[in-house]
């Protein structure tokens, strides 16, 4: 899991990188450069079950962030840093919206919408020479022979055109489960879900929920593939540094229910469409990330091939009755725990044993 890192200078992108990490990256990426960090997936779960069985190794899910160089904001002068994105699942575009009149804003004012119109061209423009690229080399390829899946390919093509054209993403489009397949190898970034992090005034702290519309940035929440999520990065970074129960009580002062890390990643595995399941003994308590949807039999091969192969069947508990119960023979005894087969859909929440064989 993989999530990079946007911004212009200034927008406090490398301290939300930091925030999120927990680290003390370099003070900025150098031309070209990219710092890459790990941060930990909070969750209450796996602590509370580690608890319980208090266990040898405790294991929490965990996101990789790259953070890039700030981006220029100039069209067709970002295309070097965009090529180092492909391979993320999502972006993060730090947007300032903050006052600091010791650092100016890149463009001499603070205009949030501005700047993130001003990203999402560079996107766009970026997707556009790919798309307009491929489609010149199908177009050739078809002119020398009939192949109905060069036709289907320009077809879908010519139509990211058309919206790329038109300015707009490609997290915009709906596309066919068919369509979804030809683009995988493509790796446009416009496609690639989208979190406006915006880094506010340690004064707005209380009133996080009004900056959208305080801001005019309603209608751009609101865009498929999009979220919004309103931080203050300098008190965010203060939290970073304090133990956990010194952070809660500045927390508390600032009014502040839930830190704005554990919102930026709870929004992300959102939507990304991720959750977690969880193992749970002695050894070791751990959450692991899969996608909605994904089966047991997927899941086991989530931990290890060779569980896969050798699936029986899945011991399932919800977490919370495994923790009011004590024990999965508990939970068996007092009929919370289901056997489940390869096609059981896993739920957020569900502690699993595999049975397999090997």
């Amino acid at each position: 899991m993989r999530t990079g890192i946007i911004g212009l200078a200034g927008s406090g992108k490398t301290t939300l990188f930091r925030i999120l990490t927990r680290g003390h990256a370099p003070q900025g990426a150098k031309h070209g450069a990219v710092h890459v960090g790990v941060a930990q997936v909070p969750d209450a779960r796996v602590t509370k079950l580690a608890e319980l069985y208090k266990p040898k190794k405790i294991t929490y899910a965990s996101m990789e962030y790259l953070d890039v160089a700030a981006l220029a904001g100039e069209s067709g002068r970002d295309s070097a840093f965009l090529v180092q994105l492909r391979e993320v699942d999502a972006l993060v575009h730090v947007v300032r919206a903050f006052e600091d009149p010791s650092n100016p804003p890149a463009g001499g004012e603070l205009d949030p919408a501005h700047d993130i119109e001003t990203l999402d061209l560079d996107l766009v423009l970026y997707d556009l020479e790919q798309v307009s690229r491929r489609a010149e080399r199908v177009e050739k390829d078809s002119k020398k022979k009939k192949d109905p899946k060069l036709d289907q390919e320009l077809a879908l093509l010519k139509r990211c055109r058309e919206a790329l054209e038109g300015e707009h993403g490609l997290r915009e489009i709906e596309f066919s489960a068919e369509e979804e397949k030809m683009l995988t190898g493509f790796q446009f970034l416009s496609r690639r879900p989208m979190i406006y992090a915006l880094n506010l005034n340690d004064s707005d702290a209380a009133d996080l929920d009004g900056a959208v519309a305080r801001h005019g940035l309603g209608e751009r929440a609101g865009k498929p593939g999009t979220a919004l999520v309103p931080i203050c990065g300098k008190v965010e970074a203060e939290l970073a540094e304090l133990p956990e129960a010194e952070a809660a009580e500045l927390m508390q002062a600032y009014g502040l229910k839930e830190s704005g890390r554990d919102r930026l990643i709870r929004t992300t595995y959102d939507l990304l469409g991720w959750f977690s399941f969880l193992t749970a003994g002695e050894p070791e308590c751990r959450a692991w990330t899969i996608r909605r949807g994904m089966t047991a039999f997927e899941a086991a091969g989530a931990i290890h091939s060779d569980i896969q192969r050798g699936f029986i069947k899945a011991e399932v508990v919800n977490w919370e009755d495994l923790l009011a119960t004590g024990s999965f023979a508990a939970a068996r005894d007092a009929g919370k725990l289901r056997l489940e087969g390869r096609d059981y859909v896993v739920q957020d929440g569900d502690v699993i044993l595999f049975r397999h064989s090997g």
